[in-house]
């Protein structure tokens, strides 16, 4: 039997933060690995499973997973609380792979802490186009009215999460070992005998609201290391901020780090770690 990574947990900028842990260092860099909005660490485990013999990192984000549902939400407190996390851990030439949100998370945290990674995959980061951030910093903020705050919350088990799930999209795009890590790992039991989500509706749709964060794009220059941009093929259509069969992420946003590249995988969604987790694994070691 496979053994399960030990778990993890600290208070850092006042909130509870778990995360899991694979392996021990050794002389190859550590493995960070951020998940996205509304996501969990485990999310990760068959990249993880890619990744044999590594020393591999994957957090639960505040709001999400076994870690505290500490405000504030605001992607900025992202960065900040990966700082901390980092600092607490003492990484150092780490690797890192953040998807969604993460990704943004990781640019701001590399920004404040160069010295934490060597070398950054950047998963669809979900950083606009500079000009839509005054538009989203001025924009309706009652969670409540977002469409995350309606997503179902009770379960009667994680198996029910996933049977409802396997045959909706995005799902029955992702190999299915990845659906069951999300839904086995994605709730926790509820206060009636139920499960519910380990991402609350209410704090998801208050991320989301909260994603304008502080300008990022004065942050980039300050990325010094290696990045690869990750990234689904662009949004073509109307812009839906909930559709994700195509990249949120501005085309051009490897330009503006000091060292990037872009590479665009036309046959995936936004979801590209859940639906190619070898794949994934294969751009984080450098292979590809």
């Amino acid at each position: 039997m496979t053994q399960g990574p030990a778990e993890h947990a600290a208070v850092l900028n006042g909130v509870s933060l778990h995360w899991f842990e694979w392996g021990a260092p050794g002389p190859e860099p550590s493995i960070v690995l951020i998940h996205a909005t509304g996501f969990h660490a485990r999310c990760w485990d068959q990249v993880v499973k890619a990744l044999p013999g590594r020393h591999v990192l994957a957090l639960d984000l505040r709001g999400h997973g076994r870690s505290g549902k500490t405000p504030p939400f605001s992607w900025d407190s992202y960065g900040n609380d990966l700082v901390a996390w980092a600092e607490h851990l003492g990484l150092a030439g780490a690797i890192a792979a953040g998807h969604s949100m993460g990704g943004y998370a990781l640019t701001d945290a590399a920004a404040s802490k160069p010295e934490a990674f060597s070398r950054l995959l950047l998963i669809d980061p979900v950083i606009l186009p500079p000009e839509l951030y005054a538009e989203r910093a001025s924009g309706p903020q009652d969670p409540s009215a977002h469409p995350t705050a309606k997503r179902r919350n009770h379960w009667e088990n994680w198996e029910a999460m996933e049977a409802r799930f396997a045959d909706r999209l995005p799902f029955k795009r992702w190999e299915p070992a990845v659906l069951q890590d999300y839904c086995r790992y994605g709730v926790l039991p509820g206060p009636e005998g139920d499960f519910v989500l380990a991402c609350p509706p209410e704090v998801e749709a208050s991320i989301y609201l909260g994603s304008a964060g502080r300008d990022i794009y004065q942050r980039i220059p300050e990325v010094r290391v290696p990045v690869t941009v990750l990234r689904a093929p662009p949004r073509t259509g109307p812009r839906d901020v909930m559709d994700f069969s195509a990249s949120p992420t501005w085309p051009e946003l490897a330009s503006k780090f000091p060292q990037a590249r872009d590479v665009v995988l036309p046959e995936h969604s936004h979801f590209i770690p859940m639906e190619a987790p070898a794949l994934t694994a294969a751009y984080i070691l450098g292979e590809r």
